[in-house]
């Protein structure tokens, strides 16, 4: 008995000696060439399953097990970094760019004779992996996930054909549909993070301009949003122009924003397991619950071989209580999507706030595969919903099987937005600090039409937005759907124009048989182009217009907005990506100069972390 006691003791002194011994360290990673602060850094003790990710100001906290672990500070495109903690509780780190640890990936681009996706991937499978550099789920708000290759061939994006210039005679009127979905940016980061090009498909321009907030004027009088516009020469063709439309959607604060019906729909099927999938979704949706008020209600659903409610409407008073249901999830199952879609919006409409924002929030990977999933029948049960007043956000998660042009169609139908959640730092972005653009719609059906004036341009295109095109009758009924803008978001469109004059392998020769006579107003006319906006208030069924005039005049680039430069040079990097025919001669440091030159303030660091990657596809691609 004694030698048992004395076991014990020893025992109990071992560990407890083991975790007096852990040392917490904090510290900041920057970038060594401009001193910004690098967010989304992997941080690892060495030999251990221990991590973290450095947050938005490029800052960790980190427990390690004792004075003689090693850090690792990994990110794509920078030399990898080991520390030795020794005494230190304070570890500051600077990580310089490394153009060794690139994957082949990458480079290979889209040029002729490139290896096959396949071989391509397969070749990347078969890289030795360093386990130990792999994070895994090890608490709620301070996790991240595995960084394993991107098996892309079971992941679903709807083929874009890309827009191509038009003749103002044969097409005087461009028609779209705004779009405030970030979910592209997020996901081609994603694909580029783990050392891949995307594929060309999942590269939706518009989204990628859209992911970032412009400085836009506030909106005066009663119109919920203000109109910004701007004209320059094209950073990609020095003979074109770009004209930049911007919209700012206006600023609530949380305290006068309309309390929230909010159905959580959680996909819990076994396809969900991945730890960036369920867990990641749990972490996400705890900052969610996090922000919400005491008038604020959340009802959770659940979804597998069939669906359920693991939590009835409850008041955000309680989120214990709220939390508890949240953390008791698991994956396991099939995908009854359909059946789910339907429980949520019964109870969304049970528990419906007059004036109030009622909203289902959809999240999972997309796989629907049991029960009513055909698109169709989601699409008319959506739009059906939508017209009572409960609206549809959809957070896309995980790789590998993802199903993007589902979520991205289920969200278009249902008067939401649609965003791809890659890591808690992207679920902080869009569930905190862009909570009222995300929840809260302030103009629904908001179209833009363009017209231009054919004495002063000879051929225009839409940069992006292809399936957002509109009939030109589409913008005068009210019947036709379209973009819904939140509170505080900004949405951007930018058309590249071919002055009358320039000889350009993109326009048409004259016709033969017909001619068009440009009218006097036309040519005595200084306007280059005339916009259009309609918008109807989150409850109404009228559209009110406002109408713009754009002047035609010479600036250059250098002389324009960070606004205009920035979105240019996101463009530019989409255009790339995509290897479109309307590209021209710029590269990779072309794009990563515009983009440093329009930087701004950069509070949260999401533009220093594009022109990282823009940095990291020019070292790939060698340019």
């Amino acid at each position: 008995m004694k030698n048992k006691m004395m076991l014990c003791l020893m025992l109990m002194s071992f560990i407890y000696n083991d975790a007096i011994s852990q040392i917490r360290i904090s510290g900041k990673v920057t970038s060594i060439n401009e001193g910004s602060p690098l967010p989304g850094v992997n941080v690892v003790v060495k030999g251990t399953t221990i991590g973290t990710v450095t947050d938005i100001n490029g800052e960790f906290t980190i427990e390690a097990p004792n004075s003689k672990s090693i850090l690792v500070f990994s990110f794509i495109g920078l030399a990898t970094e080991e520390i030795k903690v020794g005494n230190r509780k304070i570890i500051d780190v600077q990580m310089a760019s490394d153009v060794r640890q690139l994957s082949e990936v990458v480079t290979t681009g889209y040029g002729k004779g490139r290896r096959s996706e396949k071989k391509a991937a397969a070749e990347y499978e078969m890289a030795d992996v360093d386990e130990s550099y792999m994070v895994r789920p090890s608490g709620i708000a301070n996790t991240s996930y595995p960084q394993s290759p991107v098996e892309s061939n079971n992941e679903d994006y709807a083929k874009i054909s890309e827009n191509g210039f038009k003749n103002p005679f044969a097409d005087p009127l461009s028609t779209f549909s705004i779009d405030v979905d970030a979910a592209s940016y997020s996901n081609v980061r994603r694909f580029l993070n783990h050392g891949q090009m995307p594929p060309k498909d999942a590269v939706r321009i518009e989204e990628m301009v859209n992911y970032f907030n412009y400085d836009y004027a506030q909106p005066k009088g009663d119109d919920p949003f203000s109109i910004n516009t701007e004209l320059a020469s094209s950073p990609w063709n020095k003979d074109h122009k770009l004209v930049h439309i911007g919209l700012q959607g206006k600023d609530i604060s949380m305290d006068n924003l309309p309390p929230s019906n909010l159905v959580f729909l959680l996909d819990v099927s076994g396809s969900m397991s991945n730890a960036n999938k369920l867990p990641l979704l749990k972490s996400a949706f705890r900052l969610l619950i996090d922000k919400l008020r005491p008038q604020d209600k959340v009802a959770i659903v659940v979804y597998a071989g069939a669906a359920g409610e693991v939590l009835p409407s409850t008041s955000a008073s309680e989120k214990d209580k709220i939390l508890d249901a949240l953390d008791n999830l698991s994956a396991g199952g099939s995908t009854a999507g359909g059946a789910g879609i339907n429980l949520a919006y019964k109870i969304a409409k049970q528990n419906f706030v007059k004036n109030g924002n009622n909203r289902v929030i959809l999240a999972t990977d997309g796989d629907f595969n049991v029960g009513a999933s055909s698109n169709e029948s989601m699409e008319e049960l959506i739009e059906q919903k939508r017209e009572e007043g409960v609206f549809l956000t959809v957070l896309g998660f995980g790789m590998g099987n993802y199903k993007d042009s589902k979520m991205e169609i289920l969200a278009d139908k249902g008067n939401g937005n649609y965003a791809y959640i890659d890591n808690i730092l992207e679920a902080q972005k869009v569930l905190v600090h862009e909570f009222g653009g995300t929840l809260f719609t302030i103009a629904k059906d908001v179209k833009i039409q363009v017209e231009f004036n054919p004495a002063k341009v000879q051929a225009y295109r839409l940069v992006g937005y292809e399936n957002r095109i509109l009939a030109p009758e589409d913008f005068n009924n009210d019947k036709k759907d379209a973009g819904e803008l939140g509170a505080g978001h900004t949405v951007t469109a930018l058309y590249e124009i071919i002055p009358v004059g320039v000889k350009s392998q993109f326009t048409v020769d004259d016709l033969k048989y017909q001619k068009t006579k440009i009218t006097d107003g036309a040519i005595n006319s200084s306007e280059l182009m005339t916009v259009k906006l309609r918008y109807k208030a989150p409850d109404g069924d009228k559209s009110k217009l406002i109408v713009k005039t754009i002047e035609d005049s010479k600036k250059s680039i250098d002389n324009t907005s960070d606004n205009f430069r920035w979105s240019a040079a996101v463009a530019a990097f989409g255009m790339l990506l995509r290897d479109s025919d309307f590209k021209g001669d710029l590269n990779y440091a072309d794009i990563y100069d515009l983009a440093k030159s329009a930087r701004g303030k950069d509070e949260q660091g999401y533009r220093a972390e594009f022109i990282r990657m823009v940095e990291s596809c020019r070292l790939m691609a060698r340019k």
